[in-house]
């Protein structure tokens, strides 16, 4: 979690050009950050100043603590749809509690290094994740989409265009930034029939405050928001670090997991003093942040402060903003977040990757839970790669020229899932005196291949035979010795270093 005074300052300030790029993406950030954080906030079943503050800090306190340079994190409605039965039966105050446990737990998984389960998580299933978040940030625009006039698909579609052609004639300013105000001019000028940010709920008023959730601290509290807090902790850092790698792939760029955990932890915990809901790293906003420029730490800081400035200072203009246009920008989102060479990866990819890839969009999409989403990805993979584990095994018997020693070659890896046929291997020695088990190219992983070898000795020397096992490499012969039954006279003089 160390980084040095130096690097540290690098990520924060460099040049004069990437500071105007790092500032002006938070910009664009920010504006995309208002709707989004009232209708998580809608979801939740809480004032939209509860999402909108809480977008503000975690920004803000990321930028300062997190590990990835470039994220953003606020208010998000993997979180929000989490706390939906715990405001509704016991109320806000509650919510501001489970949130400073949740951060609590958070920065406990970074001392822990819980963030190496990352390491479990394959390629198919990032991706998976990245398309169902694609058609999900599509799906959530649809609202905006239907029953409303003709001006608001010509304002999209103006949008659209903005965004994509103007980058052709000059990057100098984000293109999603131009086109924002330009349609908020458009809008506002000639006084269009649109919805606009305002019609999404009341925008605050002022600078949030710092107060203690007004709960009573006892056992029974503690009962009553720790599920929520695990669920919202394991969800949060689930999806941040999920987006910390997609992030690292944009970038090509390496990031501190484990300081992420934390930084993340930290956030939430501040969010929650200042009247936030809990929150974590978003990759809609993130792809908007690097697609405009934001790569280090300012780009992440000035979408949380430009968020409190337009709120505390701008609220009546803001509210004005045409749908329409954040529309566009997150339509754009949506296609640059799709991974659109999975397609066609469907037919060079092996079957497997592919089935583990369609399981995680559609798992996700169909239950709006991309902690699912993932897990039965996970899963998936983790029964595909045993199953194929389990065909690299083999068994060869020999019998000697004097009809005496039968010996068995096994070949592959011994564990849980290959065991019955490592057992079945083993036919009944009628003939022979002495059976040689030779390990030598074989590897025992846990104590299911460790009972297999004990019940196929045991077995044999019932049957009258005398038993050798050789080849033991030393991972095996270090398990053999610690958990076998059987006896295991031969071991160290047959082991072979591997």
């Amino acid at each position: 979690m160390s980084v040095s005074l130096s690097s540290y300052r690098q990520q924060w300030f460099t040049d004069s050009a990437s500071l105007r790029r790092e500032i002006l993406a938070g910009i664009v950030v920010a504006m995309a950050l208002i709707p989004e954080a009232i209708g998580f906030s809608i979801i939740a079943g809480v004032d939209p100043r509860v999402g909108l503050y809480a977008s503000v800090a975690i920004a803000m306190v990321v930028a300062v603590t997190g590990g990835r340079t470039g994220m953003i994190s606020a208010a998000t409605a993997a979180v929000a749809v989490l706390v939906i039965p715990l405001v509704r039966d016991h109320g806000v105050e509650y919510l501001f509690a489970a949130t400073i446990l949740m951060g609590l737990i958070q920065i406990v998984a970074g001392l822990l290094r819980l963030d190496l389960l990352m390491q479990f998580v394959s390629r198919s299933v990032i991706t998976g994740f990245v398309n169902a978040l694609a058609i999900l940030i599509f799906m959530a625009q649809l609202p905006q989409l239907i029953n409303v006039g003709w001006e608001t698909y010509a304002m999209v579609a103006g949008g659209l265009a903005i965004i994509y052609l103007l980058p052709r004639l000059t990057k100098a300013v984000p293109s999603p930034l131009i086109a924002i105000l330009t349609l908020s001019a458009i809008s506002i000028g000639f006084g269009l029939p649109v919805n606009t940010v305002g019609d999404m709920g009341k925008l605050p008023e002022g600078l949030p405050t710092f107060a203690l959730p007004n709960v009573p601290l006892t056992w029974a509290t503690l009962q009553i928001i720790l599920p929520y807090s695990l669920t919202m902790s394991a969800v949060g850092l689930l999806e941040s670090l999920l987006t910390a790698q997609i992030v690292d792939d944009m970038t090509d760029t390496d990031s501190d997991k484990q300081r992420e955990c934390a930084g993340q932890g930290g956030a939430n915990i501040v969010a929650a003093f200042f009247g936030g809901m809990g929150g974590c790293a978003m990759i809609g906003q993130s792809v908007i942040n690097v697609t405009s420029g934001g790569r280090g730490r300012l780009s992440t800081f000035t979408a949380g402060a430009f968020l409190l400035f337009l709120l505390a200072v701008l609220g009546p203009f803001v509210g004005q903003v045409p749908m329409p246009a954040l529309v566009a920008v997150m339509i754009m989102v949506s296609i640059g977040t799709f991974s659109w060479n999975s397609i066609g990866n469907l037919r060079r990819h092996p079957p497997t990757s592919s089935i583990v890839m369609l399981t995680t969009v559609i798992v996700v999409v169909a239950t709006h839970d991309l902690s699912q989403g993932v897990l039965a990805g996970v899963l998936l993979s983790g029964v595909f790669f045993a199953g194929k584990v389990r065909r690299m095994f083999a068994v060869e018997r020999e019998v000697s020229a004097d009809g005496r020693t039968a010996t068995y070659r096994v070949t592959g890896q011994i564990f849980f899932a290959s065991v019955d046929r490592f057992t079945r291997a083993f036919q009944t020695e009628n003939e022979v005196g002495h059976v040689l088990i030779d390990v030598s190219a074989a590897h025992f992983w846990d104590i299911s291949g460790v009972g297999a070898l004990d019940k196929i000795v045991a077995k044999l020397r019932r049957e009258g035979r005398n038993v050798e096992v050789v080849g033991y490499n030393r991972a095996s012969a270090d398990i053999i010795d610690k958990f076998a039954l059987h006896d295991k006279t031969g071991v160290e003089i047959g082991m072979v270093p591997h």
